[in-house]
């Protein structure tokens, strides 16, 4: 993966975003805090705004500056989990010193494990978490048995909206919807839609 490549998928996860917002908005207000959209727009627009800034660096040097900038830019409790997810993908990548897709894959997971602790939370909890987990899971294994590219883009996208939908039937025990218990069951939550949109918008610019 190239720091271009970063650059081109910054763009697409922004206007991503911006295309769901109503849908977005509709989920946080059913067992959110009602600024899940706002914030990922703010994100996403801050990180598209920095493209000069990381045209020149290292694919983890990149990384590691777009963690650094949703940390101080998205509030509440995704600014930092989504920003350790990418320093975590940095650290590995820098620490490997290869693009292999075996490094990806491991970065990927490294960083969902991240959020993972930050957010004590796991599998289950109705939370992104539903959604990155198996995504991570599926991209180590595949990459593990060198499956092309294509065809792993093709599993991760199916892996996340599988992941996404899953919440829909789910009691929350982590973040705001925890507090409504058995009345959460119905809505998807907002943070795993956000989190398949994004992985289907990279995994569509590889396809």
């Amino acid at each position: 993966m190239k720091t271009s490549f970063i650059l081109s998928a910054t763009v697409a996860i922004r206007d991503t975003i911006l295309s769901y917002e109503s849908e977005l908005e509709s989920l946080d207000r059913a067992i959110g805090d009602g600024d899940h959209y706002i914030n990922m727009k703010r994100g996403a627009s801050a990180i598209v705004e920095m493209q000069t800034e990381l045209e020149p660096l290292t694919p983890d040097a990149a990384l590691n500056k777009i963690g650094l900038k949703l940390l101080s830019t998205i509030g509440g409790a995704s600014g930092p989990l989504l920003a350790s997810f990418f320093m975590g993908m940095a650290k590995v990548i820098k620490e490997s010193g290869d693009e292999s897709v075996q490094t990806y894959a491991t970065a990927f997971a490294a960083g969902v494990d991240v959020i993972r602790q930050r957010g004590k939370a796991d599998l289950g909890e109705k939370t992104m978490l539903d959604v990155l987990i198996p995504v991570a899971n599926q991209f180590t294994a595949l990459a593990a048995t060198n499956t092309n590219v294509q065809e792993i883009s093709a599993a991760l996208i199916q892996t996340a909206e599988q992941g996404m939908l899953a919440t829909k039937n789910l009691i929350a025990t982590k973040g705001r919807a925890a507090s409504l218990g058995e009345r959460a069951i119905g809505h998807i939550d907002p943070g795993a839609k956000s989190c398949q949109l994004m992985i289907t918008t990279v995994c569509k610019l590889i396809s």
